[in-house]
């Protein structure tokens, strides 16, 4: 392509007045063009001038796209974005080059259009209002004038309405109630869970008072030790920093009573014989003197025993120091007759 085609496709394409978009929002994106201008050799001033028109009109495009997909974008898809174009620039300009710089210039800028569009439509798709339920302040950047404020996404549902969890346990359990969604991370500030209680069954649509249980930062609660009365409607609201409600999710909790014990059958026992002592006092005594005189008996028969065995040990220990002390007067006997 020769300079006066150029000059004629810029002219043509540089009608709508410059404005920042969401790649130019980005200070590596800017800062990269920049190096880029200042680091171009041999090229004379109306050619640098030239290039500059070429991604001011790049920006153009970018606005234009960034617009036919809601105009707005998040700090994390703009970090995606941003990376991704800037290794494709640094990459071009080591292994694509042509002849001619403006349109390896044009072709890059072009590519970087390409790289948004793809990122925004994953964002609109997925990232922008992911709340299927409840009012969310999505923090997002305006890519025309690349200051960030609050986005307001109310959800198609009726307002703030999260659900309805139906839950059973029996009397003495636990029970865990949790009305965390996936998009409260993305809520901004500090946040607090309210839960509240009121007694029997409710709808959706009940306007009556609840009784306040517990205000948390945690997004669950355990109710321990159930019983009985404290089935019935919970209520769990995520309130911003402002006291703002942001959703409302309901518990229904059904609390299942113990069993109720069968009687137990009376055995009647046979009535003892006429003089027997009959109470469990008697009973233990009789029974301990039993016992006493088992042990009393077992003991004296022990006794007599051992002082039996004494006696024939000692008796025994006696003959044998009889029968020793006779073999060594035989031996002294021998020894003087010889």
């Amino acid at each position: 392509m020769t300079l006066p085609v150029l000059l004629r496709w810029f002219l043509t394409l540089c009608s709508c007045p410059v404005v920042r978009s969401c790649l130019q929002c980005d200070q590596v994106v800017r800062y990269v063009h920049e190096d880029f201008l200042s680091t171009v050799k041999g090229i004379r001033v109306r050619e640098q001038v030239e290039l500059k028109k070429i991604i001011d009109h790049a920006y153009t495009n970018y606005r234009e796209t960034s617009r036919l997909l809601s105009g707005v974008i998040d700090p994390t898809t703009l970090y995606r974005a941003r990376t991704e174009y800037q290794s494709e620039f640094k990459r071009h300009w080591k292994e694509n080059r042509t002849n001619s710089l403006q349109w390896d210039l044009i072709t890059i800028l072009e590519k970087g259009k390409r790289i948004l569009q793809k990122h925004l439509e994953i964002f609109i798709a997925e990232g922008l209002c992911p709340n299927k339920c409840g009012l969310l302040y999505q923090r997002v950047m305006n890519c025309t004038s690349c200051q960030y404020g609050l986005f307001t996404c109310l959800s198609a549902k009726p307002p703030l309405d999260c659900g309805e969890h139906h839950l059973e346990a029996d009397e003495g359990e636990e029970v865990v109630l949790d009305c965390f969604l996936s998009w409260h991370t993305l809520v901004v500030g500090q946040t607090e869970y309210h839960y509240s209680w009121h007694p029997g069954e409710t709808n959706l649509l009940f306007d009556g008072e609840y009784e306040e249980l517990v205000v948390t930062k945690e997004s669950k609660i355990v109710l321990n030790q159930l019983s009985v009365s404290e089935e019935g409607s919970y209520r769990c609201l995520l309130k911003d920093q402002k006291g703002t409600a942001l959703s409302r999710t309901f518990f229904q909790l059904k609390v299942k009573p113990f069993p109720s014990t069968s009687p137990r059958l009376v055995v009647t026992l046979p009535s003892l014989p006429l003089g027997y002592e009959n109470t469990p006092y008697s009973l233990q005594k009789s029974s301990f003197l039993t016992v006493l005189i088992l042990l009393t008996v077992l003991s004296i028969t022990g006794s007599f025993i051992i002082i039996k065995y004494l006696r024939e040990s000692l008796k025994q220990q006696e003959e044998e120091r009889e029968r020793d002390s006779r073999t060594a007067g035989d031996i002294e006997l021998n020894t003087e007759t010889e």
